[in-house]
């Protein structure tokens, strides 16, 4: 099994970490994974997006072209990535900044995420609810492993958060 995962959006909208906690959920699981992060210019409301690959086998490029999966945050990722799914791939956006322009080639899943992170009281969380109705859909990892990699990743200094990520992934996971 190998899987390419592109996530896409807005420097600030968590989409780094987002790569970084399905990638290291990987390794928790003893699977191989790479994460690519590409930034723009600028350093928060710029463009940031990153390649994610998960693999039970050796994984011999970080990059690739096309992705069996889209994680799309924002109306100008979409615009700019909407045509480098697979065919027979997944996208899941953020329904509350993304209008679908057409029907595209692969399944589609669309999702309120800022609509949802603010009913948890962070509206930073929009990446875990997108998590959480993208882990719905593709069941690679379970909740234990996803939120053993964010308390990796958020540390003690960032532990206050947990909770309400916790929510946010778990509200994702109803959609």
């Amino acid at each position: 099994m190998t899987k390419t995962i592109r996530i896409a959006g807005f420097g600030g909208q968590g989409v780094m970490l987002l790569g970084q906690i399905l990638a290291y959920s990987a390794t928790i699981q003893g699977m191989n994974a790479i994460w690519v992060p590409t930034y723009g210019p600028e350093t928060r409301g710029g463009t940031a997006n990153c390649m994610v690959t998960i693999s039970d086998t050796p994984i011999y490029s970080p990059v690739f072209k096309d992705s069996d999966d889209l994680i799309v945050l924002n109306e100008p990722s979409y615009q700019k990535f909407k045509h480098t799914v697979k065919s027979d791939g997944f996208m899941l956006f953020n329904e509350s900044l993304i209008q679908i322009d057409e029907n595209p080639k692969y399944q589609v899943k669309g999702v309120k995420a800022n609509d949802l992170a603010l009913s948890v009281g962070e509206p930073r969380a929009i990446n875990f609810v997108l998590l959480g109705a993208y882990l719905k859909q593709n069941p690679i990892f379970d909740e234990n492993t996803i939120m053993e990699a964010l308390k990796y990743f958020f540390g003690s200094k960032k532990e206050h958060l947990i909770e309400v990520n916790k929510k946010a992934f778990n509200l994702g996971q109803t959609v």
